[in-house]
C-alpha cells in the first residue's frame, strides 16, 4: 500500500503545482468562463484545470512504470499506456472545446475514438464477474467498452456544475474503489500485490486531491471538459480492468462471495453523476428538448433551491457518494448484517444533512410561533426570487444556482 500512497502523493503534488500555470495559460488563450446572470462565480474564471489533472495522472503512471514492484503489470499488457493515451485524447478534445466551444457531435466522435484507442490497448469489457458470464463476440465486447467509457465521461461532465463537486466525488469514490482493488490483489495473488487498477486509481485520486484546493468554492479555476472527460474515462478504464481480474476459482471466498461488487462498485462510485445525467436526459426529452440543452434542474440546483449553501450542497453530494461507495466496499470486510447496519445508520445520517434546510425551517417556524426573533430561511424559486417560509415571494435577487460548466 505504501507504493500506491506514494503514487497518490506524487500525482497530487504535480497537479497542485501545475494548476496555477494552467490558470495563467487559460487566460492567455481565452479559455475563460464569463460571468452570466445565473452563474455562481463572481468574476471570469479560467477553465483548463483538466490539463493539470492529466499531467498529474501522466506523472504518476510514468513513475509507476519504473518501480520494480509494479513492473509486472506494465510488462504484461500495454493497458496502462492505453488508458493514458485515451486520457490524453479527451484532454486535448476538452481543451479545444473549452477554447472554441465544439459541436456536441464532434465531441462525441472524439470520445468514441478515445474509447476505441483504449480498447485497442487491451482495456476491453470481456467478462462480467457474475455467474462467469463472458461476452462471446469481440464486436460486442468492443461496443460494450465504448458505451461504458462514453457514458462515464458524459456522466462526470454533466455533474460538473459546482466548485469542487466533480473532483471531490471522483476522489471519494476512487478511494473506495482503490481499497477494494488492493484487497482483491492481495487475495488473488498472495506475495504479489501489484495491480494496474490500483495504480490507475491511486494516481486518479491523487490528481483530484491536488486539484481540489484550487477548485473549492470560490474556485480560482474550473476543470472544464478537459478535466471531466479525463476523470470519466480513467474511472471507467479502472473498472473495466478490474472485471478482467476476477477469477472466482482463485479469489478467496471472502472476496468472491459478493461477486457483484466489481460491477456494482464502479456504478456506486459514479452513482450521483449517472443519476444526474439520466434524470437530465429524461427530463429534457419529455419536454421535447435536446438532451444536451443546459438547464437549471440538476441535483445540485435542487439542493441550492432547497436552501443549501454552495459548499453545503457539495458536501451533501460528497456524503451520498461516500455512503454508496464505501458502503459497497464494506461488504468485503464485514459480515452482511454488520455492513447493512452501518449502511442503514449512514443513510439516516446523510438524509438528515440532505433535508437539513427543511429542519431549519421547522425550527424557524417554532421560534416565530414563540414570539422570538428569527430570520426566515430564504429559498430560491426557479425564477430567481427569494421566498420566505410562508411561501411569499420577495423582490428578485441574484440567482445562486449555477449554469453547469459542462458542454452539455
Amino acid at each position: 500500500m505504501k507504493v500506491y500512497l506514494t503514487l497518490l502523493v506524487i500525482a497530487a503534488l504535480v497537479t497542485y503545482a501545475a494548476t496555477p500555470a494552467m490558470r495563467h495559460f487559460a487566460f492567455r488563450v481565452g479559455a475563460v468562463t464569463a460571468v452570466r446572470e445565473r452563474d455562481v462565480h463572481r468574476k471570469p474564471t479560467a477553465r483548463l484545470g483538466g490539463i493539470a489533472i492529466f499531467l498529474g495522472l501522466a506523472a504518476g503512471i510514468a513513475i509507476a512504470a519504473n518501480i520494480p514492484f509494479l513492473s509486472p503489470v506494465f510488462e504484461s499488457s500495454p493497458a496502462a499506456w492505453g488508458v493514458l493515451a485515451g486520457a490524453a485524447m479527451v484532454c486535448a478534445l476538452g481543451m479545444a472545446d473549452d477554447i472554441w466551444d465544439l459541436d456536441w457531435m464532434a465531441k462525441l466522435a472524439g470520445q468514441i475514438l478515445a474509447a476505441l484507442v483504449m480498447a485497442w490497448s487491451g482495456v476491453q469489457l470481456v467478462t462480467v464477474p457474475i455467474a462467469g458470464l463472458t461476452i462471446g463476440s469481440s464486436y460486442l465486447s468492443l461496443a460494450a467498452t465504448v458505451i461504458v467509457v462514453v457514458v462515464a465521461m458524459n456522466a462526470v461532465n454533466f455533474v460538473d456544475g459546482l466548485d469542487g463537486l466533480a473532483a471531490g466525488l471522483i476522489a471519494i469514490g476512487g478511494a473506495a474503489f482503490l481499497t477494494y482493488t488492493y484487497v482483491l490483489a492481495r487475495e488473488a495473488s498472495p506475495g504479489d500485490y501489484s495491480s494496474l487498477a490500483s495504480v490507475i486509481l491511486a494516481v486518479l485520486v491523487g490528481a483530484c486531491l491536488g486539484f481540489l484546493p484550487h477548485n473549492m468554492h470560490p474556485a480560482r479555476i474550473f476543470m472544464g471538459d478537459s478535466g471531466s472527460m479525463v476523470l470519466g474515462l480513467t474511472i471507467a478504464g479502472a473498472a473495466i480492468i478490474v472485471t478482467g481480474q476476477i477469477d472466482p476459482s482463485v479469489v478467496s471466498q471472502r472476496v468472491s462471495v459478493p461477486a457483484f461488487i466489481p460491477i456494482v462498485l464502479p456504478l456506486m462510485v459514479v452513482a450521483i453523476p449517472l443519476l444526474d445525467m439520466t434524470l437530465a436526459v429524461v427530463r429534457r426529452t419529455l419536454k421535447g428538448k435536446s438532451p444536451f440543452m443546459p438547464d437549471a434542474h440538476h441535483l445540485h440546483h435542487v439542493l441550492l433551491r432547497a436552501g443549501h449553501s454552495h459548499r453545503w450542497a457539495v458536501f451533501v453530494l460528497y456524503l451520498w457518494t461516500a455512503l454508496l461507495s464505501f458502503g459497497t466496499v464494506s461488504l468485503v470486510f464485514l459480515p452482511l448484517a454488520w455492513s447493512l447496519f452501518l449502511m442503514g445508520g449512514g443513510l439516516i445520517f446523510v438524509l438528515f444533512f440532505t433535508f437539513s434546510p427543511a429542519v431549519r425551517r421547522r425550527f424557524s417556524g417554532y421560534y416565530r410561533a414563540a414570539g422570538r426573533s428569527a430570520k426566515p430561511l430564504q429559498r430560491l424559486t426557479p425564477e430567481g426570487h427569494a421566498r420566505d417560509d410562508a411561501g411569499v415571494e420577495d423582490e428578485p435577487v441574484d440567482v445562486t444556482t449555477p449554469t453547469p460548466r459542462s458542454s452539455e
